[in-house]
């Protein structure tokens, strides 16, 4: 068997990373693509490996001379951290015309030695798992390609595969179709083929096809037209889970980093990322906090239905938006103004704070990031679980010269919440000292009680106090990026009205807000039905033996892990063998520094039994 490598393309989309080199040439966490391809196909039994070069291929060819020490054409082995185990021949072949074909030119190029041994075709801007090879070669199937389930990130040649996995057609770009994509397969570019098919059927139709219509086509036409024979020649092998990236551009290549990022480095890459996770193939997400159970799909079906229009048209300004936000949340206008996202509203808020602020650690850290540490003023629960009430934060801030509070409610990571008859002595009690209060109650309808704090009751009766509340966390919208907050204390509202800007929310999020109070009984039902779920997932976490589960009356646990295993050690291992993505929580300000610590969010039934079975597939060290 031989393999041949296309590398001849120009590789615009990656700018200045391919000034100099061809995209292969490009390092993805420090080893470059074709170092890493090079040390793959050495462990396979290969005769030779045929590069088809182009673009820089003089300085490709020369690389991969110098650096893997080949004498003329041989190559003994390549980079020793991929531990190579194989002999074979590189050869090269040039398209000097590489900037006017595609990749059909180049492999017609190689159309001889197509001909002349079965063959594994790979595209050089790959990077992908150490199991496709051996995945593909055990397949008995002779005419084979490799393809993954379509998701939103993956672009180009798509297929249609029927109950067999017989490929029955091959979709072009331009007939790709929306509609249709739960039934499409994307091809990763790595294909197997008998040395018999490319002579009698590829390789006949590759040369009538590049003379009929040019060479400015890619080799997958040719694929198309010999699938819609009927002759069930090519089949489809799907990977599943197992990874792989096309490095088109400079967002493949961050993507392709955080996926196959070492160990040292893949939490600091993903959470780094700070979302953006649906770009991630089937990975579920326990780190960032949403309802799992809304919007209903009566919401997103009125959503859809608007989306023409809702992308196209302008927002509407701070003054209407305040008006739904009146509408929805059921606050007057002058006491409510809404943000993209509560992020917006924090980092306004915080930057106009005077004097000292009192914090409670650990935390949400937005709030003390947006604020003078030499400021700040914090108490931290002396328990293992980091409980408190509305009486300890009296006590401990009884005797500190603070002009503000800041209070989670429930509090993040730790779960802990103060019932709202507590809280509303804690609001009087800051009232008495003229110390203004922010109660950030994102998490609120999560709790039994749902004890929001919502009304121009509360508000008028204590001015000092602010309320406000992230959108995305409870109503399960964090794309829209949508946040309010709320305070009789008409001058504050007045204020961050001026400092946001006046077009601050997109059209989504204001149509949600417009149409919310329609769909507010699904909402309350899904709250109903995710303070269910997370009993149960309670108990199933509770299972686990190297986890100490801490209670909570928000959308995630906070848990101790024990001995012998690291928090970092259980999150890379989710990461690794099982596609979750989890917090680790250890070096998070006013946690104890000598344990260790998850946050793991409650997502829905079935994505919670499937974390809490991988997290018992690992087993206690002895």
């Amino acid at each position: 068997m031989q393999a041949i490598i296309l590398a001849a393309g120009m590789g615009r989309r990656l700018g200045e990373l391919t000034k100099e080199n061809t995209k292969c040439m490009v390092p993805v966490n420090g080893i470059r693509l074709i170092d890493r391809l090079l040390g793959q196909l050495s462990k396979l039994p290969l005769n030779r490996v045929i590069i088809v070069i182009g673009y820089k291929g003089k300085e490709l060819k020369e690389y991969i001379q110098s650096s893997f020490h080949i004498p003329h054409s041989c190559v003994p082995s390549v980079a020793s951290v991929l531990r190579p185990s194989a002999t074979f021949h590189i050869e090269y072949v040039e398209n000097p015309i590489y900037d006017k074909t595609n990749n059909i030119y180049s492999l017609s190029m190689v159309k001889d030695q197509l001909q002349e041994d079965d063959t594994l075709l790979i595209e050089s801007d790959l990077i992908f798992s150490d199991r496709l090879f051996p995945m593909i070669l055990e397949n008995p199937y002779p005419n084979l390609a490799l393809v993954a389930k379509y998701e939103s990130w993956m672009d180009g040649t798509m297929v249609r595969l029927d109950a067999d996995n017989n490929i029955v057609n091959f979709v072009p770009k331009q007939a790709f179709d929306y509609a249709d994509v739960d039934s499409y397969y994307k091809t990763v570019n790595i294909y197997k083929f008998s040395r018999d098919f490319l002579k009698n059927s590829y390789v006949p139709f590759l040369e009538a096809y590049t003379k009929a219509v040019g060479n400015n086509e890619y080799y997958e036409n040719v694929l198309r037209i010999l699938s819609l024979l009927n002759t069930h020649s090519m089949k489809a092998q799907p990977i599943g889970n197992e990874k792989w990236y096309e490095i088109d551009d400079k967002q493949d290549l961050d993507i392709a980093e955080a996926l196959f990022a070492d160990d040292k480095d893949v939490l600091r890459k993903f959470y780094g990322r700070y979302g953006g996770y649906w770009r991630f193939p089937q990975m579920l997400d326990f780190c960032y906090l949403v309802n799992p159970y809304f919007p209903s799909k009566r919401m997103k079906d009125e959503l859809r239905s608007n989306f023409d229009t809702l992308l196209t048209e302008y927002p509407s300004g701070m003054k209407v938006n305040t008006l739904i936000a009146s509408k929805s949340f059921g606050v007057s206008e002058p006491y409510i103004v809404p943000g993209n996202g509560a992020a917006e509203l924090i980092k306004v808020l915080m930057e106009g704070m005077d004097g000292k602020v009192g914090f409670v650690r650990p935390t949400f850290e937005e709030y003390p990031n947006r604020f003078d540490k030499e400021r700040q003023i914090t108490f931290v629960p002396q328990n293992e679980d980091y409980r408190y009430t509305a009486d300890d934060l009296m006590a401990s801030f009884s005797d500190q010269d603070i002009q503000a509070l800041m209070v989670i409610n429930p509090d993040n990571p730790s779960g802990n919440f103060i019932p709202k008859a507590d809280l509303l002595r804690l609001a009087q009690w800051c009232e008495e000292r003229d110390i203004r209060l922010v109660v950030d109650e994102s998490f609120v309808d999560f709790s039994d009680t749902r004890s929001s704090l919502l009304s121009d009751e509360i508000l008028e009766t204590y001015p000092h106090m602010a309320v406000m509340k992230s959108i995305s966390k409870s109503f399960g919208v964090p794309g829209l990026r949508l946040g309010i907050l709320a305070s009789a204390d008409k001058d504050l509202i007045a204020r961050i009205k001026k400092e946001v800007s006046i077009w601050n929310l997109n059209s989504f999020a204001e149509f949600f807000m417009q149409i919310y109070n329609k769909h507010e009984n699904d909402y309350l039902k899904a709250c109903e039905k995710f303070v269910v779920e997370r009993a149960g997932f309670e108990q199933q976490l509770r299972t686990v033996p190297f986890l100490r589960v801490m209670p909570s009356q928000a959308n995630y646990f906070l848990c101790e892990v024990l001995p012998p295993y690291t928090a970092t050690e259980i999150v890379i291992y989710m990461l690794r063998q099982h596609n979750i993505l989890t917090r680790d929580c250890s070096n998070k300000p006013g946690l104890d520094p000598n344990k260790q610590y998850m946050r793991i969010a409650v997502r829905n039934h079935e994505d919670n039994t499937r974390l809490v079975e991988g997290l018992k597939k690992l087993k206690v060290k002895s």
